[in-house]
This record gives C-alpha cells, sequence and structure tokens, in this order.
C-alpha cells in the first residue's frame, strides 16, 4: 500500500494528507488548521472553501481518508487468505513505523480512544472501519477453510494483536513488538490450518 505521504495532489487532498498524518501522530485534538496550512503548503483562505465547517469536517475526512488507505490494502489481500493479510498488514506498518522514526500510529486506534471534545461521531467511524477491517479478515480466514465463528474470532484477535503491537512499537521505538506479534500470529493460524488439514479435534 501507498503511504499517505506520497500521495500528493489537489489543494484539497494535500489538506486531507496533512490532517491524516497528523491524526496518526498527535490523535483528533492535535489536528489544528493552523497544523494542517502548514503540513499542505495551502491558503488560508482554502479551508473554508474546501471544508465549509471548519475543524471539525477535517478532521472527519481526514479519519476516513487515512483508514481508507488501510482498508485498501485489507481488501485486496483479503481474496489471498488470512497468512497473506496478516503479512500485508506487518510489511505496511514496518515501513510507516521505520519511515516516521516511529511518530505515525494508526489514525483509527488515535479517533477510537480519543478526547471527549471531539465528539462520538469519530469513535463511531473508527468502530465502522474496524468492522469493514474484521469483517475482510474474516473472508479471508473463511477462504483458508475456517468455520465462520472460528473466522470471526481470528479476525479480532489479529486486528488486536497487530493494533496493540503498533502500539508498543511506538512507545518503545523500536519494531521487536511487531515482529514477536507477528511470529505468533503466523504460528497460530499455521497450526490451525494443520490441524483443520488432518482433521484433528479441537474440543471446540
Amino acid at each position: 500500500m501507498t503511504n499517505i505521504r506520497t500521495k500528493r495532489g489537489s489543494t484539497r487532498t494535500n489538506m486531507l494528507i496533512g490532517a491524516a498524518e497528523v491524526l496518526r501522530e498527535r490523535g483528533a485534538a492535535g489536528v489544528t488548521i493552523d497544523e494542517v496550512l502548514q503540513r499542505s503548503g495551502a491558503p488560508r483562505g482554502s479551508v473554508y472553501y474546501h471544508f465549509p465547517e471548519g475543524r471539525n469536517q477535517i478532521v472527519f475526512e481526514a479519519l476516513q481518508f487515512a483508514g481508507e488507505s488501510i482498508t485498501s490494502l485489507i481488501d485486496e489481500a483479503a481474496a489471498k487468505g488470512g497468512l497473506h493479510l496478516v503479512n500485508r498488514f506487518v510489511e505496511f506498518w514496518d515501513r510507516v513505523l521505520a519511515d516516521s522514526d516511529f511518530t505515525a500510529g494508526c489514525p483509527v486506534v488515535a479517533a477510537a480512544i480519543g478526547s471527549a471534545e471531539d465528539g462520538p461521531q469519530l469513535t463511531s467511524v473508527a468502530g465502522a472501519i474496524f468492522g469493514h477491517w474484521r469483517d475482510a479478515l474474516t473472508r479471508a480466514f473463511a477462504v483458508d477453510g475456517c468455520e465462520e465463528s472460528e473466522a470471526a474470532s481470528l479476525a479480532i484477535t489479529c486486528i488486536a494483536a497487530l493494533e496493540g503491537a503498533v502500539v508498543l512499537c511506538r512507545a518503545t521505538r523500536n519494531l521487536d513488538p511487531l515482529r514477536q506479534v507477528h511470529i505468533q500470529l503466523e504460528f497460530l493460524l499455521k497450526s490451525r490450518e494443520f490441524i483443520r488439514r488432518n482433521g484433528i479435534p479441537t474440543g471446540n
């Protein structure tokens, strides 16, 4: 997936990219009009031309913009199975964390745990994005032959583990948490596959 920093285009798009970068780094509370203008190079008059509702609209659309960038990766990889999707997700975050010197986290997590000042709307959007990721991962595990309940459980497990690993990587300024979680998820998924292929009862 392309890093949002490379998707430069129209003034409006550049402003969304700048806002999404701040959202990743500082959360919704850190997204200010001045910071967005500084990062995008847009003139001040463009704010209310492109975003008539002001800062709240910028934050809302930046979350959607950033979330869709990750969602496109997940949707693209889902048809190739769960392990392939997990590998792509890890590759993406490995690159983003390293390239940003551990300043960039997940914008969806940032919105989900943001302050009450940003309102329930952002939390709702974040929940919808996570729901889309869960459904895509569930489809991926179904491709691998998992039953629906198992696929859904694995999807939640992977999202929680990987998003938690990203937080730990930022806190420790080290990629090791992501790589360790990757190893354990890979072991889990391959073990599940072995069990399914050999008809081994799990007691579930």
